[in-house]
């Protein structure tokens, strides 16, 4: 059995001293205060897809260069971020099953065209995780993108919905709409589709691969950010 991870959420630095600002997680308007531990496994998470033992491996080194104490091991706090939904899980028996299980009920929030944001993943990644310039400064770059990654931001720019979602947009070619009431009859237009079973519904469409690649180079490019309803 495979099992992917991804962060949920966005970071966000809080308080009333500007000595002691507190990092805290911003999942569908909630704040969550993490512990070290649990903030430093969010963050080896945030714009990545791992594995438990990349995951494993990346923290380790991250806390030797911090000098980090562990008080839980790493799998007990994925299991309480996971608990809390800060933390998706996707599982099955082949990697593009366990990607597919991990994006599909994820809702797709673009960033790229939100300077501020950009700005606060600039400051967090370059200071507080030492990334090198060399590497943060392409959060400035303007992202070059496929036919397929860009019908993917046209629909998420329009309104908020999961990947499975936007797979059933792209089978029904429909990428721009005039209405939320249009969106939502072409999305639920019969008896049998929910929010609750449209990722079974649409997991061997044609537009399912393509859409779930799109989503994913997308994160893993830093341009969009996934969130829970």
């Amino acid at each position: 059995m495979n099992k992917l991870y991804t962060a949920v959420g966005r970071m966000q630095f809080k308080g009333r001293n500007k000595s002691v600002r507190c990092p805290m997680v911003i999942l569908n308007n909630r704040e969550y205060i993490l512990d070290i531990q649990e903030m430093m496994v969010w963050s080896l998470l945030n714009w990545r897809i791992l594995s438990e033992d990349e995951i494993q491996t990346l923290y380790e080194r991250k806390a030797q260069e911090t000098g980090c104490i562990s008080h839980r091991p790493v799998s007990e706090c994925m299991k309480r971020l996971v608990q809390r939904g800060l933390i998706a899980e996707g599982k099955g028996e082949l990697g593009a099953d366990a990607l597919y299980d991990l994006l599909s009920g994820l809702y797709v929030i673009p960033i790229a065209e939100s300077l501020l944001l950009r700005l606060i993943s600039f400051v967090r990644l370059t200071i507080f995780e030492r990334i090198p310039y060399s590497v943060t400064k392409q959060l400035f770059r303007k992202d070059k993108r496929s036919s397929e990654e860009q019908k993917v931001m046209l629909l998420a720019n329009q309104a908020i919905l999961s990947t499975a979602e936007i797979i059933k947009c792209a089978e029904l070619n429909a990428f721009e709409f005039c209405s939320e009431d249009e969106l939502i009859d072409a999305l639920y237009h019969d008896e049998y589709t929910t929010s609750e079973n449209i990722a079974y519904s649409v997991r061997f469409l044609p537009q399912c691969r393509p859409v779930i690649t799109s989503v994913a180079n997308l994160y893993l490019r830093r341009q969009i950010i996934f969130e829970r309803m």
